[in-house]
């Protein structure tokens, strides 16, 4: 891993050769191939993708929406089961991962929010079934009985609302089927030893009457060694159980009631130590900290480590769990739907902040235990129009309650005068409501056969709230009255009520039967914000002022070649304002992160998805993003701990250049056996995680390998895979964050080449 190597010269030096030459196959088919497959007779073509983006089902080559869409098959082939490992395969995505699942954050197009208060919500939206999960941490759930996941670039703040200024993933789960089937999956991986299995049942229980149910059972020792015990850490132990009930009451009216629950215990280290020497921005200055590096021994900081030392394992235990019910009427030629859902989320967090394995001179141990149990109930009453009117539409209203209470406790111990040591603590209490109504809707004026006006508006009314109450012990005198990472006692509150508006209008204009462009214009809308934590301080009482966008996008959806080559294209530019992110503060002579409005922000680029059937053995897939994602005018808070000078820089977490090719050729065996072999690239420029912008805190550009070889039996049920990960073992970080002391990466999954067996069999 190099952090601070840029990839150099041109920018085709910089995207993989690989990369060209697929994007190069895709714009001219091989004759032979066209050729043998005339010869033959077949007829090859991609199959059609529907997708729900305008919360009804569309062709994905109609809606005037840049979306990208995988499929619940290929997540699970891929042996990639949560959103944070979509990030690879979407290269638009990208995903903040931590100790804890109230660190994660989705970033779309170089844009997300990163807080652990439970006061903001989310820039990127995640949504199953219909269904918007209010916080962050709710979106870490495993992927189990997916259909696909599609994802919506852009503001989508008209038709999905909450949090969705930046984007939506949209996560369809699969309906129970017609007929009675089940599965059983099972999957061993090296490198961890990892063992996963799934199995499911669906079918029909009585006339009109369908269900599903879903098995998840996972564990995964992990990649990164404890030399304090000799133990495997950053890993999971997982079990989660999907359930739907179809009824078809009559013919127009329907009834899906579902229900997950997904329980899991990780033990992803507070960052595993990369450097014990911390490089000043702008300045360069480099400062070295001997002291903690000879506390880590035997661990020895270097770009690839995977080992810490320390006397607290850290962990999480998450319970995520939700009930829904859908309701489908047709009156007429009007559709009615109706969502009812309830969803509650318990965490409970041990971490330990010094990364060492006890106290020493000036190097207090602090070790954290938080818990949140949160709570939200929606309700979505929606009604489209039928189509093939002049006029077609989608409009609804929607109403949220979310409510949090946390606890957050610090203890601090330290090593005094003659070596004696003092115990210190503090203890938060904290939490928020929401209460969010919003009426919408958007309209298709079909103004010719071939052209189309688009009209969209949301409006919406939150309310917010917060408590917060912290008490601390009293420090021995030789401490001067002070507990580090911990600040006085305080007791306070607030509240805040904003009206906001989104929307989107724009064209769209059918040039073929199988091409299509639209030019848009919307506006995105994220509500106010408290900066909730366990060291707030009265300053923090102000509500922050709610996030606002307008974006201009045009996309061209497109098919070629008797439907054999699919391009979809789109170039966009997006303004922020009020841009809610964390920056450093100086607090009590220590630094912290505060949730700031911190100014005016953009997101430019372009886009490509593409995909080619060159015969019915062989595809081949490509997705190109370029985002210019960059600070525009920084608002400095006051009494800033480092350095403001970061207009014109790099949002985290945007690299500018991300692209993945794959390509699947499949033969046949013999006996009814097939084959399938399938090569997959994936690539991105140098990312920055830290808003400060910090030397020490940018990830090279790197570029990573995987290979499967699977053979099947599709009339017997039978399937086996063998997978190769990150084949050229390549080492980096999916995160780089700064201590006091230290910087630390968090270490992904596929840190190293693994190899997997995928075993499933269909009844």
């Amino acid at each position: 891993m190099k952090q601070n190597k840029e990839a150099r010269g041109p920018l085709q030096a910089r995207i993989s050769t690989l990369t060209l030459a697929a994007l190069a196959a895709l714009g001219t088919l091989p004759a032979q191939a066209q050729e043998a497959a005339a010869a033959a007779g077949e007829t090859v073509q991609l199959a059609p993708v529907t997708v729900t983006a305008t919360r009804r089902a569309e062709s994905l080559q109609q809606v005037p929406v840049a979306v990208s869409v995988v499929s619940g098959e290929q997540l699970e082939q891929a042996n990639r089961n949560t959103l944070g490992a979509l990030a690879a395969q979407v290269p638009t995505v990208n995903f903040r991962t931590g100790a804890s699942n109230k660190d994660t954050s989705l970033f779309v197009r170089g844009v997300g929010t990163i807080s652990t208060s439970p006061g903001v919500e989310p820039t990127v939206s995640t949504v199953i079934d219909g269904v918007v999960l209010a916080r962050p941490g709710q979106a870490t759930l495993d992927l189990l009985d997916v259909q696909r996941v599609e994802v919506l670039r852009g503001s989508q703040g008209t038709l999905f609302g909450k949090n969705a200024s930046a984007g939506v993933i949209n996560i369809v789960t699969k309906a129970p089927s017609s007929v009675t089937e089940g599965y059983l999956d099972v999957s061993h991986f090296t490198a961890g030893n990892e063992n996963r299995v799934r199995a499911g049942v669906s079918g029909e229980i009585a006339p009109g009457l369908r269900a599903s149910v879903n098995a998840l059972v996972g564990r995964f020792d992990g990649n990164v060694t404890n030399v304090f015990n000799g133990d495997k850490v950053n890993g999971y132990d997982k079990k989660g159980l999907r359930a739907k009930l179809e009824w078809q009451a009559n013919p127009t009216l329907k009834f899906t009631l579902a229900a997950d629950t997904v329980n899991s215990q990780d033990d992803i280290p507070t960052g595993v130590v990369t450097r014990t020497q911390l490089i000043a921005y702008p300045s360069g200055t480099v400062t070295s900290f001997p002291a903690f590096a000879a506390a880590l021994a035997p661990v020895v900081a270097s770009d690839d480590n995977r080992q810490i030392n320390a006397n607290l394992k850290t962990q999480v235990n998450d319970r995520n769990r939700g009930v829904s019910l859908t309701g489908e009427a047709k009156l007429g030629d009007h559709t009615f739907t109706s969502i009812t859902a309830w969803r509650a989320w318990n965490n409970t967090q041990l971490q330990d902040g010094d990364r060492l394995a006890a106290p020493a001179a000036g190097l207090p141990q602090s070790h954290d235990r938080g818990t949140v149990d949160f709570r939200q109930w929606s309700q979505e009453f929606r009604v489209a129009s039928p189509r093939g009117e002049t006029l077609d539409y989608v409009a609804g209203v929607y109403y949220l309650h979310t409510r949090d209470v946390e606890t957050y406790r610090r203890d601090v111990r330290r090593l005094g005068a003659g070596g004696a040591l003092f115990n210190d603590f503090g203890v938060a209490n904290f939490g928020s409501t929401l209460d969010s109504l919003a009426g919408f809707g958007e309209a298709r004026w079909h103004l010719t056969p071939s052209v189309h006006g688009i009209l969209g508006l949301r409006w919406t009314d939150d309310r917010l709230n917060f408590n917060h109450a912290r008490t601390r012990s009293v420090p021995d005198a030789q401490f001067n009255g002070a507990v580090p990472g911990v600040n006085p006692d305080v007791s306070q509150s607030g509240s805040t009520q904003q009206k906001g508006s989104s929307g989107r209008t724009g064209l769209q204009w059918d040039l073929s039967p199988t091409a299509s462009t639209y030019l848009t214009w919307s506006r995105g809308y994220k509500g106010p914000a408290f900066n909730v934590f366990f060291n707030m301080l009265p300053r923090d009482t102000l509500a922050l002022k709610p996030e606002t966008s307008t974006s201009v996008e045009a996309g061209l959806k497109s098919e070629w070649l008797d439907r054999r080559l699919r391009l979809n294209l789109a170039v966009f530019d997006t303004q922020y304002s009020n841009y809610q992110a964390n920056f450093f503060d100086l607090v009590s002579g220590s630094v912290v992160t505060r949730l700031i409005n911190a100014g005016e922000v953009a997101s430019r680029g372009a886009e490509l998805d593409a995909a080619f059937k060159a015969t019915s053995q062989w595809s081949v897939g490509a997705l190109l993003a370029y985002t210019r994602a960059r600070i525009e005018q920084f608002n400095c808070p006051a009494g800033a701990a480092t350095s403001c000078q970061v207009n014109g820089k790099p949002l985290p977490f945007a690299p500018d250049w991300k692209t993945a090719v794959n390509t699947n050729y499949r033969f046949a065996l013999t006996g009814g056996w097939q084959a399938d072999t399938g090569l997959e690239f994936t690539w991105q420029s140098k990312t920055q995680y830290d808003i400060g912008q910090f030397a020490d805190t940018i990830q090279g550009a790197y570029g990573l390998w995987n290979a499967s070889f699977a053979v099947s039996q599709p009339t017997q049920g039978w399937r086996v895979a063998l997978l190769a990960k990150n084949l050229g073992d390549r080492s980096y970080a999916s995160f780089l964050g700064r201590g006091g002391a230290y910087v630390n990466r968090w270490v992904p999954r596929d840190d190293q080449r693994y190899f997997g067996i995928n075993v499933r069999k269909d009844f």
